[in-house]
């Protein structure tokens, strides 16, 4: 987008998630639910947005649709063509941003988004293109954290330490049925949330916690930021192992999310 204010943002989470890659497992069966709670059907055409590793849009494609995807990340970008080589199936794959989608009005059947077009920094414009792409009667889903939770949670701690740049909203209010009806306003019918669950292997908290340091991108910048104020660091750290040992139950951490489905008005 030209004179975009967030620039240097996106800039930063194109750098900060290509780190993402090793969490690619964790999120491959929650896609599966994703792609089923859409009602994706053989023939549609989708767009999976924020696609990252492609894990959704594979699963997409092997059921059968017609699909294109669309991420800021080169390297994920990377990851997610050798997915779909590896896959055997068609995707067409675009560097692009959620705020400027390349594609014109009313493209798809489905659009869809896992855990990737909430780090929008304006909700507002992210919606608009994911909905001005979407065919009347199509349908949009995705899948979010909700702020109360495990990882809505780790955000909120996260800001405690290093507040969102001005104007920009938590991520975790995506996770927010309330907030996502007044974000989709009037534009939509047919309104359904989902609660689902993935489980993360944990050996420890401390493993966890060190897992997110060298892949999680809100994380590992946090982490940069305090490296040269040890106290403070460790303070953050203490905090961090003592949420994921509250989700933590036979050595996995449970991550509930959110889903959400909608119908685009005729």
């Amino acid at each position: 987008m030209h004179n975009d204010p967030f620039a240097q943002v996106k800039a930063a989470q194109r750098e900060g998630w290509a780190l993402f890659v090793p969490l690619e497992a964790y999120t491959t069966p929650p896609a599966v639910k994703l792609v089923e709670f859409a009602r994706v059907q053989r023939g549609e055409k989708l767009l999976d947005v924020a696609c990252g590793t492609g894990v959704v849009a594979v699963t997409a494609a092997r059921a059968g649709a017609q699909v294109k995807a669309l991420d800021l990340c080169p390297v994920l970008l990377e990851r997610a063509r050798w997915n779909t080589g590896t896959a055997g199936v068609a995707i067409e794959f675009t560097e692009g941003d959620v705020e400027e989608l390349p594609y014109p009005d009313a493209s798809f059947d489905v659009v869809v988004s896992q855990y990737g077009h909430m780090f929008a920094p304006r909700p507002e414009v992210a919606v608009g293109e994911m909905l001005r792409v979407l065919k009347p009667g199509g349908r949009i889903a995705f899948s979010t954290w909700p702020p109360e939770l495990f990882i809505g949670r780790l955000f909120g701690l996260v800001s405690q330490y290093l507040p969102p740049p001005p104007g920009v909203p938590s991520v975790g209010l995506w996770g927010d049925p309330n907030i996502i009806r007044e974000r989709l306003g009037d534009r939509v019918v047919d309104l359904a949330f989902e609660r689902e669950a993935m489980h993360v292997p944990a050996l420890s908290p401390q493993h966890v916690r060190q897992s997110f340091e060298t892949t999680a991108a809100p994380v590992v910048k946090l982490v940069q930021t305090l490296k040269d104020d040890a106290s403070r660091l460790a303070q953050f750290r203490t905090e961090m192992e003592a949420l994921i040992a509250a989700y933590t139950r036979g050595n996995q951490v449970r991550q509930q999310f959110l889903m959400t489905r909608a119908v685009k008005r005729p």
